[in-house]
């Protein structure tokens, strides 16, 4: 055999061998360096990030775990999830949870079905796990999230239609409430995002998300950030597609579509808006309760929330900095 033939043979060998594990033990391919896991997983057919799955929202699962009046909000990367996360426990409390006894942490006050919990895990584990956890302070993470005083639980996703079905025919009537943001805020919020997370998190999916280094961040991570997010770029699909997606649906009745920014400028009007979407009366006096909570100066006074503020100012910071050394290009 020459040895073209063996090379070719090898190089067949070697695309069988990576497809077939792409196929039956994906996760394999995290344990792979950067950026070679990211390659193969793409290579193989897998969707990125490679943390997250679809299968909690499938029309055949998705009625077997939520009820009637439950509430997903899936905004959009970056663009204010934690805030109406936490906004929206407060109107379902009607601001009468005053020490967060019911939000110790956002993932178990409203959990995240998207998020994979380990290599190779699936959502069928981590279905079970949010019923059975124990969680610090002794209750199960279910007596959290399931709150029997709740009037709906809440739910986060950052997926759009058809992904969520929205219009799905018949089963729970769930409502889906969306949030896009300013492109440029987003992208300035991505690269401090990227970095925050620790190396147990990178080892775990095959280096992602990469550590931008502190002399790129600034300037470069933003113009980064802002060319792969554009149309036909490597993270089109945070934002344009995201945005694309929502938007055929921002009238339909179970759908309430929100910009970040109107939000900042008008909070109680938003409040208010976003109360009657979940049918939840709120008097004169409730709504000035939950407007003052769903406020940034009141955020910034709860402790579980201080590194996400502290990640905030420097956003902003490095945005103002980064927009003003915009190039033409």
């Amino acid at each position: 055999m020459s040895l073209i033939k063996q090379i070719g043979s090898v190089v067949v060998g070697i695309a069988l061998f990576i497809g077939a594990v792409g196929k039956f033990v994906p996760h394999w391919l995290m344990s792979l360096p950067f950026p070679l896991s990211v390659i193969l997983w793409v290579w193989t057919g897998h969707e990125m990030p490679p943390w997250t799955t679809k299968d909690a929202w499938k029309e055949d699962e998705i009625d077997t775990w939520t009820r009637d009046g439950d509430l997903v909000v899936a905004t959009g990367a970056k663009s204010g999830t934690t805030f109406m996360l936490y906004c929206t426990h407060q109107i379902r409390t009607k601001g009468k949870d005053t020490d967060d006894e019911l939000f110790p942490d956002v993932s178990i006050a409203t959990p995240w079905p998207d998020l994979i919990q380990s290599r190779g895990g699936s959502w069928a584990e981590q279905k079970e796990r949010y019923n059975t956890t124990i969680i610090p302070d002794g209750r199960t993470m279910k007596e959290v999230w399931d709150h029997p005083s709740y009037p709906f639980r809440i739910f986060k996703s950052h997926f759009g239609p058809p992904e969520l079905p929205v219009r799905k025919k018949g089963g729970k009537n769930i409502k889906y409430m969306a949030m896009v943001r300013n492109g440029l805020d987003v992208a300035a919020s991505m690269t401090d995002f990227y970095s925050a997370h620790t190396d147990e998190f990178r080892n775990l999916w095959g280096g992602l998300p990469p550590d931008i280094p502190p002399d790129v961040r600034d300037a470069d991570g933003f113009h980064l950030a802002m060319k792969d997010m554009l149309p036909g770029n490597s993270i089109e699909g945070i934002y344009w597609g995201y945005v694309k997606s929502w938007w055929p649906y921002r009238d339909d009745q179970n759908v309430l579509l929100l910009h970040y920014s109107d939000v900042r400028m008008d909070l109680k009007g938003n409040v208010a808006k976003i109360a009657n979407f979940l049918e939840v009366y709120l008097s004169p006096s409730e709504l000035d309760v939950v407007v003052d909570r769903c406020s940034m100066d009141h955020m910034r006074k709860v402790e579980y929330f201080s590194n996400i503020f502290r990640f905030l100012f420097v956003q902003r910071s490095n945005f103002q900095f980064t927009f003003f050394h915009f190039t033409g290009e």
